[in-house]
């Protein structure tokens, strides 16, 4: 057996950097700012482009778990190369041939590189650090990929603006073709270290995060050894007490504010805010939200009662900063946002350390699952509700369920 001369501080340090580049150039994508622009230059409706996210985010609801089950089926590194090119092909063929069904391919293939990410990343990064004795820093090192991708979304912001004025939207689609070839390529830093899992009927076990080979899904039971994956992390989850609640947790923490974030500048407006301060105060919401994310190690060492703390006054801050009627109110918000992006990564990593069956990125597609169909309720209630009230009063609204799970998880401590 050969041993690794490398100490488990340079590989960590290499995983480190794996995740901070790969996810800074998954969301260095110039288009984000401007591919409502687009659609609505080619002559696309609102509810049209409404279609089109409703389209995004059934692709991603439909094809979440399935993917988990492949993560944990194959090598989830080989997911996480793979995963920008379908991207890449959609935001090309937005530029090349712009039209509605071209803008829905691309989204349906948008949300094919969601899934294939989700599950498959966070179970590499954390059976990672296990390995080498760091799981404790599986929180730190996801709030601050976080923030990475904040960063990557404002510089394409900032970038935008120069490149769209010097060659026009196939211009920034090519820039965007390119950072998704690149996260491709950055996919190939991840290292992994992971025990095969045996075929279907042989009655093993794989060890942790066990998976068997690529070509495992050829076998005459390919398929049944994904069912096989599938039922056994539907079993932990059933199973394990401490599972499903953490399970349950992670849509609890991060469906509502997940949802909120693309209302802000719309609350923004309403408390008084002049149009062009208006992307000034998103940014500091934006600014809590990144804190949370580097707030993330500190949190993973709170108690059951100081987690039920930091929801309740997220909750209180939330509502009195929404329905102050006042621009300095967002800065409460902005805190509230702290909060409850700390819970939500704090969650995440309270999942992973309770998983120990070997269908890990299962298990966690299933908790991405549910923050997904949490969200796109949260979208319907917004609409709903804003035809009755106003943005600060819809938002103070949805501060309620968390003072409502701060009260259940500080009963429950």
């Amino acid at each position: 057996m050969t041993v690794s001369s490398r100490t488990p501080g340079t590989r960590a340090r290499r995983l480190t950097a794996a995740v901070h580049v790969y996810t800074f150039l998954d969301d260095f994508i110039l288009l984000y700012p401007v591919y409502a622009l687009l659609f609505a230059d080619t002559g696309l409706s609102v509810a049209e482009i409404s279609s089109l996210f409703v389209i995004w985010s059934l692709t991603g609801i439909l094809l979440e778990v399935p993917s988990g089950v492949w993560a944990d089926a194959v090598s989830r590194r080989t997911l996480l190369i793979l995963a920008p090119l379908p991207a890449a092909a959609g935001f090309a063929l937005w530029v090349v041939a712009p039209s509605y069904w071209s803008f829905a391919l691309g989204f349906v293939l948008w949300g094919v590189r969601g899934a294939l990410v989700s599950g498959a990343f966070e179970a590499l990064v954390y059976e990672e650090l296990d390995r080498l004795g760091e799981a404790r820093r599986y929180a730190r090192l996801i709030g601050r990929a976080e923030v990475a991708g904040m960063c990557a979304v404002a510089l394409a912001t900032a970038a935008a603006s120069p490149v769209l004025a010097a060659g026009g939207y196939p211009a920034l689609g090519a820039a965007s073709v390119l950072a998704c070839l690149l996260c491709a390529a950055a996919g190939a830093l991840f290292p992994e270290h992971r025990a095969p899992r045996p075929p279907a009927g042989t009655g093993g076990r794989g060890g942790p995060g066990g998976a068997g080979a690529p070509g495992d899904a050829d076998a005459p039971d390919g398929w049944r050894g994904y069912a096989a994956i599938l039922r056994s992390g539907l079993a932990e989850v059933r199973g394990d007490r401490s599972v499903r609640r953490t399970l349950l947790l992670v849509p609890a923490t991060a469906a509502i504010w997940g949802a909120l974030e693309e209302y802000v500048a719309l609350l923004a407006r309403e408390t008084g805010a002049a149009e062009r301060a208006v992307p000034l105060w998103v940014l500091l919401v934006w600014t809590g939200v990144a804190a949370g994310g580097l707030l993330a190690g500190t949190g993973r060492r709170l108690g059951s009662g100081a987690f039920a703390g930091v929801l309740g006054l997220g909750a209180l801050a939330l509502a009195g900063g929404a329905l102050s009627g006042r621009t300095a109110g967002l800065a409460a918000v902005a805190a509230a946002f702290c909060g409850f992006q700390l819970a939500s990564l704090v969650a995440d990593a309270r999942l992973q350390e309770a998983i120990t069956g070997p269908s890990r990125a299962t298990v966690t597609s299933l908790a991405n699952l549910g923050t997904g169909l949490a969200t796109a309720g949260v979208y319907g209630g917004y609409a709903a509700l804003s035809a009755f009230a106003g943005h600060g009063a819809v938002f103070a609204l949805a501060a309620l369920p968390y003072g409502l799970l701060a009260l259940a998880l500080r009963r429950g401590a």
